[in-house]
């Protein structure tokens, strides 16, 4: 297990790192980990098994969790053009790919401009966070990740 860690700390530094893309990895990490991590909160809040965990209101207003991802997206393209500094690219990409998980999560809503969150009409936000996961895994980490990553699992399982 040693060696498959070593093996793809190598792929990683070699596909991802050296060719500049790493903030692209984070960006999709951050997505993907927002995103499923949302979806279990909202589904904790809606059977009521939040604990602490509530809706964000304003009075009687529901502030839906795209107004934070808008607000993330906003702040995290200003500063990456303000500050453009490898100091900050890595916070920066982690900080986007959560307000992109967290608007394109209610992309029903923008098709719908109501709450569909639950509704059959909401798949389609789910649907939206596949395809820009998949174009995001496939397109902007490159192919020699992925067919050295295929290696090394199958190495690692014994396959040839």
């Amino acid at each position: 297990m040693g060696r498959l860690a070593h093996d793809i700390a190598s792929l990683y530094d070699r596909a991802i790192v050296r060719p500049g893309k790493e903030p692209e990895f984070l960006i999709l990490v951050a997505f993907l980990a927002t995103f499923v991590i949302v979806r279990v909160i909202t589904h904790a809040i809606r059977d009521q098994q939040g604990g602490t965990l509530r809706d964000v209101t304003i009075g009687s207003l529901h502030i839906h969790h795209l107004v934070w991802g808008i607000l993330l997206l906003l702040t995290t393209g200003y500063l990456s053009l303000g500050f453009d500094s490898p100091h900050w690219r890595r916070p920066l990409a982690v900080l986007f790919g959560v307000g992109a998980a967290l608007t394109l999560d209610e992309f029903a809503l923008w098709l719908h401009l109501e709450d569909v969150y639950w509704a059959k009409e909401g798949r389609r936000s789910v649907d939206a966070v596949v395809i820009a996961a998949t174009l995001l895994a496939l397109f902007l980490l490159g192919q020699d990740f992925w067919v050295g990553a295929a290696r090394l699992m199958a190495a690692f399982l014994g396959i040839r």
